[in-house]
């Protein structure tokens, strides 16, 4: 078998045809993309589990579950739905077309099957996947926070380093409150997002920076989409050095380092390859802090140092 690596990508087919499965194995395999194949919906399902395809080419009325009821539970997997899906079908009604897209698939190729179309499209869709890949691979692996929300403050999307941020902030406002998407801010930043949007609002393209504790700086940018701003979110830690943590907080020198990288939402991983230590011993020198600090988080640990000053 040919290595994913070596070839454009992985592409699973579900069609329970086998002259259609004949035909885009075969027209797949030429454009050097490695393929696979599932005959319904269930099983489709349950070889993702192992191999996630690049994209997926769906047809529409198949046994057991259909093409649309299958792409419903893919998408409502987190690790399933980033996965872009493409149907095929021979129905070109107006309601099943709108229907597909409303179960989130990206496009549709109409039966009988068109090879040069169909390779079109996929290069297409994958191109367009990989950049957006590539952007949010950008922001998951840098300090970089980013929340985008409505004009009531409910959370939309975020990054994962604002994801941190926001808990951490919420546990220093003494709350316990949630910060993944569709939750509310945290009352003390939403306070100041929503009198900042009454008393200016789209008139300024964004706000000043704005801290709202000690150590947490945030600023507001009205969005290109309606009713919706992105808040960008910075933490003032420059003077947290391991010699300051080590001073105020009594820890040895290298479990402040730890806490430093740990403030600055480094993994135990990242820690031990800038550390040139190994995550497990990151580890044990992170149960030695939180047991110094009268901690049982890596929040609160952070919390405890924001608290001291």
């Amino acid at each position: 078998m040919m290595a994913a690596s070596a070839t454009n990508g992985i592409v699973l087919i579900v069609d329970d045809t086998p002259g259609n499965l004949a035909l885009l194995s075969d027209t797949l395999s030429e454009a050097n993309y490695r393929v696979l194949v599932a005959t319904d919906g269930y099983s489709a399902i349950e070889q993702i589990q192992y191999v996630k395809p690049d994209i997926i080419l769906l047809d529409v009325m198949m046994p057991g579950i259909d093409g649309f009821e299958t792409c419903s539970r893919l998408k409502a997997d987190p690790q399933t739905a980033p996965i872009p899906v493409l149907f095929m079908t021979g129905l070109s009604e107006l309601e099943n077309l709108l229907r597909g897209f409303g179960e989130g698939a990206l496009d549709y190729i109409v039966k009988p099957i068109r090879p040069a179309e169909v390779l079109a499209r996929i290069e297409v869709h994958l191109s367009q996947t990989r950049n957006l890949r590539r952007a949010e691979s950008l922001l998951d692996h840098n300090d970089f926070a980013a929340v985008a929300i409505d004009t009531a403050g409910r959370i939309g999307w975020l990054t994962p380093a604002a994801g941190v941020w926001l808990t951490d902030f919420s546990r220093l406002q003494g709350a316990e409150q949630g910060c993944v998407v569709d939750d509310l801010l945290p009352d003390a930043l939403r306070g100041w997002f929503q009198r900042w949007l009454r008393q200016i609002g789209r008139t300024v393209v964004e706000s000043e920076s704005h801290r709202l504790a000690p150590g947490f700086v945030a600023q507001v940018s009205a969005s290109h989409n309606p009713d919706e701003y992105l808040l960008l979110l910075q933490r003032e830690d420059a003077q947290w050095t391991p010699e300051v943590l080590r001073d105020k907080l009594k820890l040895t020198f290298r479990e402040a380092e730890i806490l430093m990288w740990i403030a600055r939402g480094k993994t135990n991983k990242e820690i031990g390859i800038i550390l040139t230590t190994s995550p497990r011993t990151v580890n044990k020198h992170l149960e030695h802090i939180f047991e110094k600090l009268g901690v049982s988080t890596r929040a609160a640990a952070v919390a405890m140092v924001l608290q001291r000053g």
